[in-house]
């Protein structure tokens, strides 16, 4: 039973939670040991993204933050989000006129600034003079093998790398959501996987704008 609430800034829209919700039902969404609805359990952990809470500061108006980091952690280890990634980009790119399957990645290395959370993922940073966590190693801990690619050592003042832009377009994106400033999570597996939802929303609402306009 849902009460009605006033939303937040974060909650998805009728048009959103209809294309999501499909990836998302991991049982019968009439299941008997449902006790929550799934769109308010996506919108509790949306809410833990956006606003960079801790789990246990759930606003009481959402599903407690046990039943929302639980079915969280259910969706993270049934590779839910990344079935949505996949599926929206092929969507957005064939829009574009584009093929569906990209030919090419473009993989950056970001320094997440440390806390206590992440343990010892942290290092030091020479280059930025700071402690934190590579982004590219937590891919690289996710089965992914980053290619450096690194500037020639000759270069003299500002050397323009093509199409460097959209990766960092995509770590200003990032920045959006305060859950992703820092690395406060304990496994890198986490951190790859509030990254992926992250960027699952910002496609999301380009395709129910998308649907919405060709309607």
């Amino acid at each position: 039973m849902i009460t009605a609430r006033q939303p937040y800034p974060s909650d998805i829209s009728d048009e959103e939670s209809s294309l999501i919700i499909p990836y998302l039902l991991l049982m019968k969404e009439n299941a008997e040991q449902r006790h929550h609805d799934l769109r308010e359990l996506f919108n509790g952990l949306r809410y833990v993204i956006r606003y960079g809470i801790a789990w246990r500061a759930m606003p009481n108006d959402l599903p407690p933050w046990t039943a929302v980091y639980q079915q969280s952690r259910r969706w993270m280890e049934a590779g839910c989000f990344e079935a949505v990634v996949h599926d929206l980009w092929v969507i957005l790119r064939i829009a574009a006129g584009r093929m569906a399957e990209p030919t090419t990645a473009i993989i950056d290395n970001r320094t997440l600034r440390s806390t206590p959370e992440n343990g010892p993922r942290s290092g030091y940073d020479g280059a930025k003079r700071k402690n934190g966590s590579k982004v590219a190693k937590a891919a690289k801990e996710q089965d992914f093998t980053p290619e450096i690619v690194r500037l020639h050592q000759a270069k003299r003042g500002f050397v323009l790398l093509p199409r460097r832009w959209i990766v960092e377009r995509s770590f200003a994106w990032t920045t959006r959501c305060r859950r992703l400033v820092k690395d406060y999570e304990h496994c890198a597996s986490t951190l790859a996987a509030m990254h992926t939802i992250a960027f699952a929303g910002f496609m999301l609402r380009n395709v129910a704008n998308l649907l919405s306009q060709s309607a």
